[in-house]
């Protein structure tokens, strides 16, 4: 187990090394350019000059890329060339936001589509077609209309919670989990149909398997085979599809806050990419790839401990 984790650790840091290294490559690579975003395209050519001197973007771009990274190590990620915010700050500050809204929605996304795809698998029938339809039609239902249908019912009519904005826990938790449950729930949304269909699917093949006709000869109990045995093994592909959505459940956030105003990961992800902010923006790049492997890694370990074989 130590041998598999040691190497899927090694290869993770040599994607984040790749991938930063490549992504501050193409961001640096325009030097002044940088420079004349940021004064305005009516700053004069001296102005540019100096500033690009100032930051430092007249080095060799290998020197600016070590001097990122290994400022980076240590946890400095830079300042924002606009508002001269540290990067690592700002990410620290926001990212609370956006996990607050993405755990949720992991969570009702976990427990609702695994509910509908093992009562799909089990019951089949009517029931099997009706979470079939149920499912199929949230998966391509326009996920904007059911966000404003969402604010239109919750908070403009009933005012149960409000429509936009974001309560910290530490305030009050009653309205940290106002303010982010429909977020959730618009979040979750789309997710639930992709999670409960591969749970569904697998769950039926572990059904159909020798062993658990083997397992029924014996008098299991209906409730132990389904939920000790067959669960067990259909957890593996299930988990799978669970990190995929994980890590977009991050990308769909950048629609998310901006939908219900909430000043996240995603709001300062997109201001960065429109406003062309390299240090901004490579520290998004970071995070993201380290959660990618992150993620990855602890799938990893889960099907390791489930099936012995994934260690192999």
């Amino acid at each position: 187990m130590v041998r598999f984790l040691a190497k899927r650790l090694f290869n993770g840091v040599l994607l984040i090394f790749v991938v930063t290294a490549v992504v501050f490559f193409l961001m640096y690579s325009t030097g002044s350019s940088i420079a004349r975003n940021i004064l305005g395209q009516g700053a004069t050519q001296e102005k540019v000059d100096a500033l690009t001197v100032s930051l430092g973007l007249n080095r060799p771009l290998v020197e600016q890329y070590w001097t990122w990274l290994v400022g980076a190590v240590q946890g400095n990620l830079g300042k924002s060339f606009f508002t001269g915010e540290p990067i690592t700050n700002a990410l620290a500050s926001r990212l609370p936001i956006t996990f607050s809204v993405v755990l949720v929605a992991l969570l009702l996304t976990l427990v609702i589509s695994t509910a509908l795809g093992i009562a799909a698998a089990a019951r089949g029938g009517w029931l099997d077609r009706a979470i079939q339809s149920t499912v199929t039609v949230s998966y391509v239902f326009p996920v904007i209309i059911f966000a404003i249908g969402m604010v239109y019912l919750f908070a403009v009519t009933l005012k149960w919670v409000p429509a936009i904005g974001f309560v910290s826990f530490a305030r009050s938790p009653i309205g940290w989990f106002a303010s982010i449950i429909l977020p959730s729930i618009t979040l979750a949304f789309g997710g639930i149909a992709s999670l409960a269909a591969q749970i569904r699917g697998s769950m039926i093949d572990e059904l159909e398997r020798d062993y658990v006709r083997t397992l029924r000869s014996r008098g299991i109990t209906s409730a132990s085979i389904l939920f000790k045995h067959a669960l067990r093994n259909a957890a593996s592909p299930a988990l799978t599809t669970f990190s995929l959505l994980f890590i977009g459940l991050f990308g769909a956030s950048f629609f998310i806050e901006k939908v219900f105003a909430l000043p996240g990961y995603g709001s300062f992800a997109l201001n960065a990419s429109i406003q062309g902010d390299p240090p901004a923006m490579l520290g998004v790049t970071l995070f993201s790839i380290v959660l990618v492997v992150v993620v990855n890694m602890v799938i990893d370990i889960i099907q390791g401990l489930l099936n012995p074989k994934v260690r192999i």
